[in-house]
Order: C-alpha cells, then sequence, then structure tokens
C-alpha cells in the first residue's frame, strides 16, 4: 500500500510540475504579446508622429512658398530697422585668394575677396556649412544682397524660421532661369560670427539682422569703387528686404551680368 502511495505521490507531482510548465509557458506568451504589442503602438505612435511632422512641414513649406515676400515675417516697421548707411568702397577687383582677410565692419559690405564666390543655387547656410566671408564678401561685387543673422537669431527656431523662408523666395534653378530672373534672385542669407570681424565686432545697436550690398551707383559711391550699402534690423523683416532690394537692385552693382 505504501508502495502505491508513493507512485500516486509522484504522478500528482509530476502533475503539478507539468501544470506549473504550462502556466509558466502561457504567461511567458502572455508577456511576449504585451512587449510586441506595447512595441508596436510605440512604434505607430512615432511613426504618426514623425508622419504629422513632415505633412506639418510640408505644409509650412508650401504656405511660405505662396506667400509674398514683403509679408514673410513682421513688417518693416516692427523689424525696427534702423536707416541705410552708405560708404565709399574700395577692394573691387582685388582678389586675395587664401588669405584672411579682416574687414573692419561687421559684417562686410565690400572689400578684397577671394577671387570664387559662392555658388548661386544656394540661398541659406548655417554656421556648419556657411562659406567663407571672403567668399561672399564677392558675391556682394556681383550684385548679391546678403541677409545676414547673428547667433541670437540662431538660437530661436522661429526667428530662423523667418530667415529660410525668405531664402526660400529667391530659391530658383539657374539654368532654368531667364537673365532678368537671376539677376532678381541675387540673395543670400548667411550667418555672422563675431569672430567674423577684424576686432571681433557684433551688429551695432543691438541689432540680429544686417542687410549688405555693394553698389557701383549711388550719393557716396567711388569712381570704380562704387560703395557698400548697410541695414540692421532687429528681427528678419520680408518687407524690409523688398525694400532694401528696390531701392539698391541687384544691377547697381559693380560687376553687372557675372553670376
Amino acid at each position: 500500500m505504501a508502495k502505491k502511495d508513493r507512485t500516486s505521490e509522484r504522478d500528482e507531482r509530476r502533475e503539478r510540475l507539468e501544470r506549473m510548465r504550462r502556466e509558466a509557458e502561457r504567461a511567458e506568451r502572455r508577456r511576449t504579446l504585451v512587449v510586441v504589442a506595447v512595441c508596436v503602438v510605440i512604434a505607430l505612435i512615432i511613426g504618426g508622429l514623425t508622419g504629422w511632422k513632415i505633412y506639418q512641414d510640408n505644409q509650412a513649406e508650401q504656405e511660405a512658398a505662396g506667400t509674398p515676400l514683403d509679408e514673410i515675417g513682421v513688417s518693416a516697421s516692427e523689424a525696427g530697422c534702423a536707416d541705410i548707411v552708405t560708404r565709399g568702397a574700395d577692394g573691387s577687383a582685388d582678389h586675395r585668394d587664401g588669405e584672411q582677410i579682416d574687414y573692419p565692419d561687421a559684417p562686410p559690405g565690400f572689400g578684397a575677396h577671394w577671387s570664387a564666390p559662392a555658388e548661386f543655387g544656394r540661398k541659406f547656410y548655417t554656421a556648419a556649412d556657411r562659406p567663407e566671408v571672403e567668399q561672399l564678401v564677392h558675391n556682394l561685387e556681383h550684385g548679391y544682397t546678403i541677409l545676414w543673422y547673428d547667433q541670437t537669431i540662431a538660437d530661436d527656431d522661429s526667428a530662423l524660421q523667418v530667415v529660410e523662408d525668405l531664402a526660400d523666395r529667391f530659391d530658383i534653378d539657374p539654368a532654368d532661369a531667364e537673365p532678368d530672373e537671376y539677376e532678381a534672385n541675387k540673395f543670400i542669407a548667411a550667418p555672422w560670427n563675431v569672430d567674423d570681424a577684424e576686432d571681433g565686432e557684433d551688429f551695432p545697436r543691438g541689432a540680429h539682422v544686417a542687410l549688405t550690398h555693394w553698389a557701383a551707383e549711388g550719393d557716396d559711391a567711388i569712381e570704380g569703387q562704387g560703395m557698400g550699402v548697410w541695414q540692421y534690423c532687429d528681427q528678419p523683416s520680408g518687407e524690409a528686404v523688398q525694400e532694401f532690394m528696390d531701392e539698391y537692385p541687384a544691377g547697381n552693382t559693380m560687376e553687372p551680368g557675372a553670376a
């Protein structure tokens, strides 16, 4: 009888162990399913958020593309722009390739420069990819207007987006552009660093945006050298850019017709 009892106990123990094993397997399957479900939900949320962000960005780009230049950003009066300043220039056709040139103005409106300007196709630069100042000064000699923005703007996502939207309004394919259209879109937005100036100067009067142009003609123009043109603003403004470029168009340049 004792032997039978022991056999029965072993059978019951095996059954208990088998039940425990099956329960453990079921519990593990449930945990696996929960983990998989959570991962799927997280992936769907991330995918949805990413898709929504892409959609919003595309909508913003389309909206900006359809917005007239003078309606991007704040108005000229709200931008806190100072009066335009002009001064006789020098440095036309003065090429000093590879040389670091100290410009007395922050930012420069004219001066000696490198022989290769920045490419026409790029309209917006950040600190990570901006050409050398010496190249951008050559762009000025070719009739470009440059909007320089300081670190305050670079650190402000909304303000920086306005600058990028402004630059996008001038983004055309050079291969498809008519000569007049090509000239009218000579615009670059680029960051300014205080280390770019000769004495580490920042923009005056606490301004955060500067518009510059190298004009061939004007009251202060020097024969054969032209004049530099500056306007400083507290905020980026499409209206201010429009008015500045209307007064000092790309055709008023030391090297008309140059790329």
